[in-house]
């Protein structure tokens, strides 16, 4: 799931999120997760949203907010590790004019834009220890001060963090201070990873080729049954990002294959393309191995830069330097099948499922 970068836009609008079967499914340990959600949303305490990368935590904070009493107000995202450590102060607490050279006028920061919402620090294990000296003054003493101002202002924002890293380690390692982790930590939600809730697989496939399915103009079936059973063993290092990644790539390309295979072969995505059998013990016919290598590395390569152009053929074929009949050629023989839709659909769709309709998962997060 794709996070906004430092210079997208800080609010956003309240947004309709997906069902809660969606977010939460059916596992013990998210309905766990939904059972405590509901029940701290109403207080004003700061949360901290812990879990691995892909997992969902900015779907979590956003939940948080549109539940809590403040679901009207504005929504603001710090993605703390986007910002340059120059200009994250600014960006956090703002600044008056001639705060600095380039300070032409005055600027309000994220912490004065979430006024009566949601601040939402994403990655906050990531931040410096100057700015979390500043942070826990400002969350200790409930006012802030913007660049150069003279007066200091109210914080009046529910205060939401995130983070992939385990704090107690940080802490420990000098990383990451104690004070403000007890202060941040108030109360603690815990996302679990994908492969502890493989039970709510099939719901999140499900959803994820009905929005793709409207978003690329398509009309792609249900996963057969012995692939989502084999989704529903893979252990998704990238968990729901992943998932939904794979997902696209399933409603574009249209075929099955490219589910069942990228799941066998995980490598074939994301590593070097030569993680497969070699019988070291018996006969090894060396231009037939070298063959299947090639064939491999070539289908890594052609997905790879299909995925850089968002899945524009005609783009991806300029891009490798060969001609559009040529990659139709090569999508065919590696097995990754494409319909004859105008690729030029492609060229308006950017981003994610969970950004469209409102389920991100971080990140990242």
């Amino acid at each position: 799931m794709s996070l906004a970068s430092a210079t997208s836009p800080a609010v956003s609008a309240k947004g309709n999120l997906p069902p809660d079967v969606v977010i939460f499914g059916h596992t013990t340990n998210m309905l766990g997760v939904q059972q405590r959600l509901e029940k701290v949303a109403s207080a004003n305490v700061p949360i901290l949203i812990q879990g691995e990368s892909g997992t969902g935590k900015e779907i979590i904070a956003k939940m948080i907010h549109q539940l809590s009493p403040w679901s009207d107000g504005p929504f603001v995202k710090v993605n703390c590790p986007a910002i340059p450590g120059t200009l994250i102060e600014s960006e956090l607490f703002g600044y008056e004019r001639g705060a600095f050279t380039g300070a032409y006028g005055a600027k309000p920061g994220r912490v004065e834009m979430a006024s009566r919402g949601t601040l939402f620090l994403d990655e906050i294990g990531e931040m410096d220890m100057d700015l979390q000296a500043k942070l826990l003054q400002v969350l200790q003493d409930g006012q802030f001060c913007r660049i150069g101002a003279q007066e200091d202002k109210r914080l009046e924002a529910r205060v939401v963090c995130a983070t992939n890293r385990a704090l107690e380690q940080e802490i420990a390692s000098g990383a990451f201070r104690q004070d403000l982790f007890y202060r941040i930590n108030v109360v603690n939600i815990t996302v679990p990873p994908l492969r502890e809730r493989a039970g709510d697989i099939p719901d999140l496939v499900n959803y994820f080729l009905l929005v793709y399915n409207m978003q690329f103009n398509r009309n792609v079936p249900a996963v057969p049954p012995p692939v989502m059973k084999m989704m529903q063993g893979y252990h998704w290092p990238g968990n729901i990002r992943e998932l939904e990644n794979l997902m696209k790539r399933y409603v574009i390309l249209g075929t099955a294959d490219v589910i069942s295979s990228e799941l066998q072969n995980p490598a074939e995505v994301e590593g070097d393309g030569l993680d497969f059998d070699i019988p070291v013990n018996g006969s090894i016919h060396l231009k037939d191995v070298t063959r299947q290598a090639v064939r491999k590395i070539e289908r890594n390569i052609i997905l790879k830069v299909l995925q850089a152009n968002q899945w524009n053929r005609k783009k991806a074929a300029r891009s490798l330097n060969i001609s559009y009949r040529a990659l139709l050629y090569k999508l065919k023989e590696t097995g990754l099948q494409v319909g004859a839709d105008d690729d030029a659909e492609a060229e308006s769709v950017n981003g994610h499922a969970l950004d469209h309709p409102g389920m991100e998962a971080d990140d990242e997060q």
